[in-house]
């Protein structure tokens, strides 16, 4: 079905998990803004992300190629730059694909195919290269208690960071009425948006913090733990230092966390605003997606980094005024690499070379006749950052109903989420599952080698430390760094 070329408007946030989402059966957090978007157009109830940690998910993103293919695992790899993008093949369609925010690419390249980019990250783009100065914070951004023990209301610069973000892509979408109504416009915009939130710390402004306190819950699924769950959670859970969360902690944090998303929504808002007052509401296609989810204490465990829904799902609603019929709800298992065809098939971009994503519009765009779809998604998980000393090498399939999670040297784990949807029966050692297990397990090792994969990243690991101390000596410029300072960063 052929499609007139529409702007595109590309939100990407950090960490947010669809369980805290109102247009996702959330009855507590407030999210107007998206609930509306989802309204206006499809919602995917099963997208999961390529992998549950920021680099290598967001670069699969980008090139439509699992992490494997990119050779990206860790947020220390660097895609390599030969790999087209979405922001190539969009400008190989005549587009001038612009970036307001996060990207969280590693190296010299920080456009990655980008025309322009308006705010940068807040982390290094070299390696060595002095981070951010997160001050009373510092420790809270990543998968270590104190991030839960400085939780509640105050103020993290990702927040400063994002609002930032918000204000140059207004500022984007107000320069381009200006051409409109001045009957310059050769040609239409491509604009993708990159928020931090609701990464961690969980810390929010007061205002956002208060509206949630009083009423959050703690956790539907908190346990129990220790006596059934796999041994690597086991092991992930001493290693964190979350084997005993107070509830003070839990209510805090998460409060803090359902705070974030509410500002996200608010945020969201306001680029939606600015998109509508210039004109460009009726033909722009809309995607709004996240990197990875966000645990938020279900199973007794924090952050990303775990094939549990809540932390491998991510929200994922596409609007397109006149092209996709609102109201739809879509159970289709799709993933981040069919994120990408999409976009490229709707603005009629070429499709990137050697990736497997496929487009959604067939399934949302009101044709009568819907397309043969496998519902299977794939995400991986390999580290040696916050693994245990012999590494974490694992991947998760998900086919219809059923959820095969690979570990390398361990003990898979295999779940119905039709019947059992919280995860909370593992069926890998029943024996009337066997089968099932055998298919699972060929399927993800078909093309996915885990000891190539370990051999791989050990030769990585070795050319870290030349990287870094070459940054540190020779100070490369940080082109695109966005100054997150210690003050930004305070607890009430």
């Amino acid at each position: 079905m052929p499609h007139p070329r529409p702007n595109l408007l590309y939100i990407h946030t950090d960490q947010h998990s669809p369980h805290v989402t109102g247009c996702y059966g959330d009855p507590l957090v407030e999210t107007p803004n998206l609930d509306r978007l989802a309204a206006g157009g499809a919602l995917f109830e099963n997208a999961y992300c390529s992998s549950p940690i920021c680099v290598p998910s967001r670069m699969a993103m980008l090139s439509g190629r699992h992490p494997y293919q990119n050779d990206c695992w860790t947020n220390e790899h660097i895609l390599d730059s030969g790999i087209p993008t979405i922001a190539h093949a969009m400008g190989a369609a005549g587009y001038r694909p612009a970036l307001a925010g996060r990207m969280h690419s590693l190296g010299p390249d920080q456009l990655r195919g980008y025309a322009e980019r308006f705010v940068g990250d807040h982390s290094p783009n070299h390696l060595g290269n002095r981070g951010p100065d997160r001050g009373v914070l510092e420790g809270t951004a990543g998968p270590q208690r104190i991030s839960l023990q400085k939780s509640g209301p105050g103020q993290m610069g990702y927040q400063v960071h994002d609002e930032d973000v918000t204000a140059a892509a207004v500022d984007f979408l107000n320069r381009q009425g200006v051409q409109k109504r001045a009957g310059l416009l050769a040609q239409p915009f491509s604009l993708t948006v990159g928020l931090m939130m609701p990464h961690p710390p969980y810390v929010a402004r007061a205002e956002d913090y208060d509206r949630y306190a009083a009423g959050m819950t703690l956790p539907r699924k908190p346990g129990p733990f220790a006596s059934v769950a796999h041994p690597h959670l086991r092991w992930w859970r001493t290693k964190t230092g979350i084997e005993e969360v107070t509830d003070a902690e839990i209510l805090r944090a998460r409060a803090a966390y359902w705070g974030l998303v509410h500002r996200v929504d608010c945020l969201v808002g306001e680029i939606l605003a600015a998109l509508n007052a210039n004109g460009f509401g009726e033909d722009t296609l809309i995607v709004y997606t996240s990197d990875h989810g966000d645990m938020q204490g279900e199973h007794g465990l924090w952050w990303k980094h775990v094939f549990y829904e809540e932390s491998v799902r991510v929200p994922l609603i596409v609007n397109w005024p006149g092209v996709v019929p609102p109201g739809q709800r879509s159970q289709r298992v799709v993933s981040a690499l069919d994120v990408a065809a999409t976009l490229l098939d709707g603005i009629g971009a070429p499709a990137l070379p050697n990736s497997t994503g496929r487009s959604l519009l067939p399934l949302i765009d009101g044709r009568a006749d819907l397309p043969t779809w496998e519902d299977v998604a794939f995400s991986e998980y390999c580290t040696d950052e916050f693994g245990p000393p012999e590494g974490a090498y694992q991947r998760m399939i998900r086919r219809e109903e059923w959820k095969l999670v690979y570990y390398h040297w361990q003990q898979p784990q295999l779940f119905n989420l039709a019947e059992d949807p919280d995860e909370t029966a593992d069926r890998a050692d029943d024996p009337g599952c066997a089968g099932v297990l055998a298919d699972l397990t060929a399927a993800v090792l078909d093309g996915w080698d885990p000891d190539r994969v370990v051999a791989r990243m050990a030769q990585k690991k070795a050319d870290v430390p030349i990287r870094r101390e070459w940054a540190r000596s020779t100070q490369p410029e940080e082109r695109y760094l966005w100054n997150l300072r210690s003050e930004m960063n305070w607890l009430d």
